[in-house]
Order: structure tokens, then sequence, then C-alpha cells
């Protein structure tokens, strides 16, 4: 299930387009697609120039001597790889958008962090890329022949609404480029919030109350409670704002009209129950911001 109206959060295209997979009788122009989505998905759709390309690897993936997944392998442990994002990019930022890039989602939480951090300290830059792509979350997920893709915008059996909101601070819409970075360039985006296990606003990338949209940049969650809202422990409340609820009847449908928006005003300790809660009753989640 998608997470609100794709086209308002960024992950339209996503949604629309079916994963790229490596058939029998592939004809060229469909290796040259599976070969673009490799870089755009491991690359996290930066421009990639002739001079820059895994030319190497490209030729034996053409001659059916790489899987994709092996191909993955080669980009991802490229010059090119290597100087964009961990050459130039803090520690965490670096661990965050591996996990973007191979496992389509965010970092679970900070066992998973620390386990990633200390690979990095003992084993080094080639050793972190194979823990994803060796991993069988990975395997379960792609498989030799399927080329990565985001999957942590979609609710999961399993998963908890944190890492669910997260994916939307790292993935801005289909236009977005990891190698420019965030608003506060290329510091961490998630490292505090996985930590404290905090979810985020879900903020659509082409506006929303916060910045511009395009790119996530922290908010401020200080504000007290309003509108007959209760602070949570923490001190946190949290605005989530539902398009539509499917109608009672025999008939089962969303509602188009912006007159049947529904607005909840949610403490922080009850934010995964009413999530929860809001998908059973067959609404359509818009938005989750901090009051």
């Amino acid at each position: 299930m998608t997470f609100g109206p794709a086209s308002r959060l960024g992950v339209a295209l996503f949604e629309e387009t079916p994963p790229l997979e490596l058939t029998p009788g592939r004809t060229e122009e469909e290796v040259e697609a599976l070969i673009r989505g490799v870089y755009r998905q491991v690359l996290g759709n930066a421009y990639v120039m002739e001079s820059e390309r895994a030319t190497i690897p490209e030729s034996q993936f053409k001659r059916g001597e790489l899987s994709v997944r092996e191909f993955v392998r080669a980009v991802a442990k490229s010059d090119l790889y290597r100087s964009r994002f961990f050459e130039t990019s803090p520690r965490y930022r670096f661990i965050e958008l591996n996990f973007k890039h191979f496992l389509g989602r965010t970092p679970d939480g900070l066992e998973e962090m620390r386990y990633h951090s200390t690979i990095l300290d003992t084993q080094g830059f080639e050793a972190e890329i194979d823990s994803y792509i060796d991993s069988e979350e990975y395997q379960n997920a792609y498989g030799e022949n399927i080329v990565p893709y985001y999957r942590g915008y979609k609710t999961q059996p399993g998963k908890n609404m944190v890492g669910f909101t997260h994916l939307f601070a790292l993935l801005r819409g289909a236009s977005s480029s990891d190698f420019k970075g965030s608003l506060s360039g290329k510091a961490p985006v998630l490292n505090q919030y996985v930590i404290q296990e905090t979810p985020l606003p879900v903020i659509p990338p082409s506006g929303g109350t916060i910045g511009d949209g395009w790119s996530f940049q922290e908010t401020y969650t200080g504000s007290k409670a309003r509108l007959g809202a209760r602070l949570g422990e923490d001190g946190k409340v949290y605005r989530i704002e539902v398009t539509g609820y499917r109608s009672s009847g025999k008939v089962n449908r969303v509602s188009k009209f912006r007159s049947s928006n529904q607005v909840y005003f949610v403490p922080f300790s009850k934010l995964s129950q009413e999530y929860q809660r809001i998908h059973q009753q067959g609404g359509v989640i818009a938005s989750i911001t901090p009051v």
C-alpha cells in the first residue's frame, strides 16, 4: 500500500514504474535500460558523464558475464561512488545513503547504524558495500536479476512507522539528486532521528508548510499543543491530515472531494496506533507534520 496520494508525495513515478528485471531473450535496448536503471538507483539519480561510466563492468554485463546484482556491486565499488558518497560525506550520511541505494529503505534503528559503522572501522569501504549486496534482505527483495528500487515508502508487515516516515526525508521526488545533498549540505539527514526512533513530518517535495519541500530540512517541534490536543510524555504532538475515507456501503470508494478531509492531532505516544487505525478504516494519509 502506498502512503498517501503518490502524486502529492513525490513517489508516483516509482509507484507506477514496474521493477526492472533481466530476463532471457533480452534485447539490446532492454539491457541499456537496465544499465541506466542501475546508475540511477545506485548513484541516487545523479547525472553521470560518459567518462565516469563503469565501461568494463558494462561490457561484462552486456556479454552476460555479470548478473544485475554483480553489476550493482561493480558500480557501488567504483571510484565514482567512492568519490561522490564515501570520501565527501560524513560516516552516517554515507551509511544512510547506502541503505537507500542498495536496500531501498532507511536504517531501522541505532543498532543497524552501529553495525555498519563497525564494518567501516574494521573492514573498510568495500566490505561495507558487500554487507548490503550480500545480505539475505537484498537477495529476498531483488535476487540476482532485479535492479534495486525504493521499498520503504510502502507499508510492510513487520516494519514500524518510524522508518516508514524517514524515507520521505531522503526521497524527495523523482527529480531529486543524492549527490547534491540536503539543504544542510552533506550532513546526515536521519542520524539523530534514527537514534531516538523519532518519526518525521511527511512533506510533499513540491511544497508544504516547511521550506520549499524539494529537500528535507529539520523542523521545529517545540510548539505547545493546540486545538485541544494534549502533549505526549515527550512534549510532541503531530497533525495527521486524511484526504478521504472509503464509503461504508457496498460501494467502496475514496472520496475525491476536499470537504471530506479530516485532521487529527495526536500525541507522539499514540502516533503509530492512530496510523494503523486510519489505514484499517480505508483512510488515505496526505501528511504527518509536527504541531
